[in-house]
């Protein structure tokens, strides 16, 4: 049998003849194999490095001064959407999320924007993101630790964004960079329902090569200042103009889930 075989599957064999394919079997064929490549690609990005783009950056200032110090007058909020249609990335520069963004069901159902806003709390600067984990549909709870992940893995872009984007106003107060991310996550399972300081914008902009440097970007020995309770000059804005549900907001008073 094994000589039987063998000198079947040899190109020596003058008598064998490859089966002709129809034109639809071999339409089948192209398409297996484009099939192959082009999902490939999502399983590459999800676990490759993630790498920001500039080229696929759009940037819009809505009310917003490019130069004008975040903590002087008006509050500075970032909204920041992808499409998974043109790999391209929005972000709005303006006083407050930007809802036009988050508008349509794959918007709704997808959940992947992510926003922030600039704070100064006594006399301090500092960038507080939120991204949504899950709640609100199923499909979100049952993907939570996943979401979780290509957050975590994907949030160096987006502050790498966020710099780019504005880079009038971070040419104009370079000191910006130094300012401390929180980052909070916001979901209906407390495991993933926490803030995390990510350090420094500088080095929380960096890329994640591996999870040990993702642990070590995580400043374990702070907390976010609390503002002050009278009305003063030193603490800016006094509310959040990210209208997040008031249980969700409770985190930045209390930061008792750091990690």
């Amino acid at each position: 049998m094994g000589t039987l075989t063998t000198s079947l599957v040899s190109p020596a064999n003058p008598k064998l003849q490859l089966p002709s394919l129809s034109p639809h079997q071999l339409s089948q064929r192209r398409s297996f194999k484009k099939l192959k490549h082009t999902s490939a690609f999502p399983v590459a990005r999800l676990f490759g490095p993630a790498i920001f783009e500039a080229s696929k950056l759009k940037v819009l200032f809505l009310g917003a001064d490019e130069k004008k110090h975040p903590g002087h007058n008006i509050p500075r909020t970032y909204t920041l959407t992808h499409s998974d249609v043109t790999s391209k990335l929005t972000l709005a520069v303006s006083q407050s999320i930007n809802n036009s963004q988050l508008q349509g069901w794959y918007n709704k159902l997808q959940r992947d924007e992510v926003v922030a806003e600039w704070k100064k709390v006594k006399g301090v600067m500092s960038l507080h993101v939120h991204c949504h984990i899950s709640g609100g549909h199923f499909l979100l709870d049952l993907f939570a630790r996943l979401r979780y992940y290509i957050f975590c893995k994907e949030l160096p872009v987006v502050l790498k964004a966020f710099v780019h984007g504005d880079v009038s106003l971070f040419k104009e107060y370079p000191e910006l960079e130094d300012a401390l991310v929180w980052v909070y996550f916001h979901s209906n399972i407390p495991e993933f329902n926490k803030v995390e300081c990510w350090g420094p914008l500088k080095n929380a902009a960096q890329p994640l090569t591996n999870p040990v440097t993702y642990q070590n970007n995580k400043n374990k020995d702070v907390t976010p200042q609390q503002a002050c309770l009278e009305d003063c000059t030193c603490c800016f804005p006094p509310m959040s103009s990210i209208p997040w549900p008031s249980q969700d907001l409770e985190l930045e008073n209390r930061a008792t889930t750091l990690q």
